[in-house]
């Protein structure tokens, strides 16, 4: 798209995401919610002025580091690291695109976290239930136009600090208790709302779990990231990246794979299926790391 074309593409796609968004936020009372034929339309507006940017598209064989708490690691041979959005100071990222590395930027889009510098931003009727396990965090309202137009903020937030890409998580409320009335037509709209919105920033974007919908979702994203498709036996599911040749980054946290014998059947597994798998800590601070990929 060139010229006037991609003029004209972004003021159809400015004039989209007013109807869509218009009148966000609130007093905490009602929540707006995205009317399915105007987010329609906005999808298909960002899908169009996609071409018109330049961005990274993984390859099936990059390998990958996540840590999302504790002293960044950043010694690691990977091609792409996924650090929190939010924590990640500016040098590191800056470092590692300076080696050549692809940054992914971590960030929540369906739950509420009370320590996040836009938590304010989240009205009563935007938060659902609280996830369990999980201190401080909510369930979002999916739905809702100022949750959307939170998460576009943060994709902002992702393309001023250079990502390359994001990893929006905690896309599978409906299959959770929520408190919430999501269902998988909103959790769909919803996922293919997050992936156009990071396409028309320039972001590629991984699908987080949400193993249910990986066959409808992994034409709208440009990887995936599984936690525990092999203690779950799900992941015969993602041939729908794999088969399109988009990598599938996949974590196990299971103490048993922490022996070098039954991790090695692991890793057989997964290389035989083409998934780019580490063993990690449940709380992916960093302490110890075993890849499957050399």
């Amino acid at each position: 798209m060139h010229g006037n074309d991609a003029k004209q593409a972004a003021a159809l796609l400015s004039v989209a995401l007013s109807l869509a968004l218009g009148g966000c936020g609130g007093d905490g009372g009602q929540t707006e919610m995205v009317s399915p034929t105007a987010a329609a339309t906005t999808r298909s507006i960002t899908e169009a002025t996609t071409s018109a940017t330049t961005r990274w598209a993984p390859a099936l064989t990059d390998t990958w580091q996540i840590q999302l708490t504790g002293r960044l690691n950043t010694s690691y041979a990977v091609t792409a690291y996924d650090f929190d959005l939010f924590d990640t100071p500016q040098a590191t990222i800056d470092a590692l695109k300076a080696q050549g590395r692809r940054v992914i930027c971590y960030f929540s889009a369906g739950s509420s976290e009370d320590w996040r510098p836009d938590f304010n931003q989240f009205t009563e009727a935007d938060q659902g239930a609280p996830l369990s396990g999980w201190a401080g965090e909510r369930w979002l309202d999916t739905r809702s136009a100022n949750v959307r137009r939170i998460m576009q903020a943060r994709m902002d937030l992702a393309v001023s600090k250079g990502c390359d890409a994001v990893d929006p998580d905690n896309v599978d409320g409906y299959t959770n208790s929520p408190g919430l009335p999501l269902t998988a037509e909103t959790q769909l709209d919803y996922n293919r709302f997050l992936a156009a919105e990071a396409h028309a920033r320039g972001l590629a974007v991984g699908l987080k779990n949400d193993v249910a919908q990986v066959a409808e979702l992994a034409a709208s994203f440009d990887f995936a990231i599984n936690e525990q498709c092999f203690q779950y036996r799900e992941c015969g599911a993602y041939t729908a990246f794999t088969g399109q040749g988009k990598p599938v980054f996949q974590i196990e946290y299971a103490t048993k794979y922490r022996d070098a014998a039954t991790r090695a059947g692991l890793c057989a597994k997964a290389q035989a299926a083409n998934l780019r798998t580490l063993v990690l800590p449940r709380t992916l601070n960093g302490s110890f790391r075993y890849a499957c990929d050399a």
